[in-house]
């Protein structure tokens, strides 16, 4: 539902979305916010890397056996 809301927002709507964070956290805060939202999504991006990285690896790994088996199949 959340999703949707953010896909239905309008130009205006964005526009008043960003007045208002400008006028709660002040133009001096802003790149500071921004700073550690881009840090998040780093660092967001870099666990996910690793965890597509691990599980390529380990389902590489458990199909070592079967490839083994076919190999040593095909030879007999």
């Amino acid at each position: 539902m959340e999703m949707l809301l953010l896909f239905t927002l309008g130009g205006t709507e964005w526009i008043v979305i960003l007045l208002a964070v400008v006028l709660l956290f002040g133009g001096k805060k802003i790149p500071e916010l921004m700073r550690g939202l881009g840090k998040g999504i780093k660092e967001f991006n870099s666990a996910k890397n690793s965890m597509d990285t691990e599980l390529k690896e380990g389902m590489r790994e458990a199909d070592q056996p079967k490839m083994q088996r076919n190999i040593e199949t095909d030879v007999k």
